[in-house]
């Protein structure tokens, strides 16, 4: 299980990861684009994976990693359950979604 404030602090410790209001929620930024927001009120995370790596992680435990359901799930955004997702597994995906964002050309 990972807090709210802990998958923060994760999020922020990623290289030129900065917190900005996306919406009314807490973005995380790199290279001026969003890798990850936290849903707040319900306990979860949203990090922008690719649909390959949304499936491996899916794979692994549906009920704890599964695609948002809209278009933007189609495209990798996945909701993580912050009350069951192990530590090291949260920190993989957003190494995962922030490494994406920082090889994009701005």
């Amino acid at each position: 299980m990972v807090d709210l404030e802990t998958a923060r602090q994760i999020a922020l410790a990623l290289p030129g990861a900065v917190e900005q209001d996306h919406h009314g929620r807490p973005s995380f930024r790199a290279n001026d684009q969003i890798f990850a927001t936290l849903w707040a009120p319900q306990n979860r995370m949203m990090v922008k994976l690719s649909p390959i790596d949304q499936s491996v992680f899916h794979a692994f435990d549906a009920t704890v990693f599964y695609p948002v359901p809209n278009k933007w799930g189609l495209k990798g955004a996945t909701f993580v359950e912050l009350a069951k997702v192990r530590r090291d597994m949260l920190e993989d995906a957003l190494n995962i979604a922030h490494q994406a964002v920082m090889l994009k050309k701005k």
